[in-house]
């Protein structure tokens, strides 16, 4: 009988030192959230535990002052955080027109685990810009979407840019010039090769570009009266569609070339500023000032309304985005505080329940995090409910400071990242927390 050959301890100490620097695929991205609303952009994160209740003493790892205001929320990808502001107006809603000539964009990389500002890039603007923007949703309101080697920011009028994680420009692409009195907000979604983009405000389009070279490879017209992130939903077979949302309809195309696959009508005569979240090739999607909802199954062609609408519901949300959870569909109404709670096979609402105390208007697309719902208000105030189909509210957050929050949570690991039109907050399990401008 032979024996197996004695491994060399120096061969030993290579593997140790390889395992140490490549860790284990699921500790590598379990913090990371690479895009708005996380992975897929659903929203959800099933092995995340952050804590449900904090103040400014407790469960807050680290408070980060910003050098302006924004509405795009965090994203994170290995040991970096991505985000944008905007400097050198007096408010985000200033009527001088005047005033706008002194604005700037920019991109900030931050260091995950302390929120210290590694590196901050000022991009172009280009000029003119809205003379205002309404609500204060401002000029920096696109999430970026990251990759392991590029950080891609979308600036409405001014253009998509891609970085490099060390803040070096690689390029730069237009994708329309109109401008809107609510401002850009659509963000970037990475799918294969491609940076695809929601031009709904600055050319009524779709637009793909190439991710190394920023080359336009595909536009497919029609995008009208829409705020929203496009959706990549996966099918059966390793097919896949990009579905967006617009006035009175929600589309879908192939992302191969941008040809429209199937329309499906809504009953929603307002813009659309949620986006759509799939499960199961079934598409769920809300909006509309009088509210409502729609499923349709992904997959047709033409127009499906008649063949693949599973079911539609009055009630729904203006501004935020809802969660899938277990056969559930969950968002809350932004003006009234109420929280619903749908049958995702149905279309039954299970419940439909008032948050209480009153949190205010909620612009925040909520998150899930393990089996808990977080929604953030426009005043700062967090509600945490669990996610089951009996309403059971878990915990109200007072607001940590008097800033704006608008944007939506980011997940990393058991942390949330809140961010407001000043700070950014990494919320987790600790004591006391770092401070950066408190």
């Amino acid at each position: 009988m032979k024996r197996s050959p004695a491994i060399p301890t120096a061969l030993i100490l290579v593997l140790t030192a390889a395992a140490t620097a490549f860790p284990e695929p699921d500790s590598a991205t379990r913090a990371d959230w690479t895009q708005f609303r996380g992975p897929g952009g659903s929203g959800a994160r099933d092995d995340s535990n952050p804590p449900i209740t904090w103040t400014a003493d407790e469960n807050v790892v680290w408070k980060r002052e910003l050098p302006g205001p924004g509405t795009s929320s965090p994203i994170v990808i290995g040991k970096r955080i991505f985000l944008t502001c905007f400097t050198g107006l007096k408010g985000s809603s200033d009527k001088d027109s005047e005033a706008t000539k002194g604005l700037r964009r920019h991109v900030l990389c931050l260091e995950r685990d302390t929120g210290e500002i590694l590196w901050t890039k000022e991009v172009e603007t280009k000029f003119p810009v809205e003379d205002r923007i309404r609500e204060d949703h401002g000029f920096a309101s696109s999430t970026p979407a990251a990759d392991p080697e590029r950080v891609y920011v979308f600036f409405g009028k001014s253009g998509v840019f891609a970085f490099d994680h060390e803040g070096k420009q690689i390029w730069r692409q237009d994708v329309g010039s109109e401008l809107n009195g609510w401002g850009s907000a659509a963000s970037p979604v990475l799918h294969g090769g491609l940076v695809i983009v929601n031009a709904s405000v600055e050319s009524q389009s779709l637009v793909a570009l190439d991710k190394l070279s920023g080359k336009e490879k595909w536009r497919a017209p029609g995008i009208r009266d829409a705020w929203n992130t496009p959706l990549v939903v996966e099918l059966p077979g390793g097919k896949s569609e990009i579905v967006v949302p617009i006035l009175k309809k929600v589309l879908a195309f192939d992302p191969a070339n941008g040809e429209r696959l199937w329309s499906c009508d809504t009953e929603i005569n307002w813009y659309i500023c949620p986006s759509a979240v799939a499960h199961d090739g079934v598409v769920y999607s809300i909006g509309g000032r009088s509210g409502g909802g729609i499923a349709v199954r992904a997959g047709g062609k033409g127009d499906v309304t008649g063949s693949r609408l599973v079911w539609s519901l009055k009630k729904g949300s203006n501004v935020s985005s809802p969660v899938y959870h277990d056969g559930h569909v969950y968002f809350a109404h932004e003006n009234l505080g109420i929280a619903y709670c749908v049958n995702a096979k149905t279309g039954e609402i299970v419940y439909e329940e008032r948050l209480q105390p009153e949190p205010g208007q909620i612009y925040a697309s909520p998150v899930l995090a393990g089996k808990r719902l977080y929604y953030v208000s426009r005043g700062g105030r967090t509600v945490v409910l669990a996610a089951t189909p009996k309403f059971e509210q878990l915990a109200h957050n007072a607001a940590l400071d008097r800033s704006t929050h608008n944007a939506t949570p980011a997940i990393s690991g058991d942390r949330l990242l809140l961010r407001s039109d000043k700070f950014l907050y990494c919320i987790g399990k600790s004591g006391n927390p770092t401070s950066g401008g408190r």
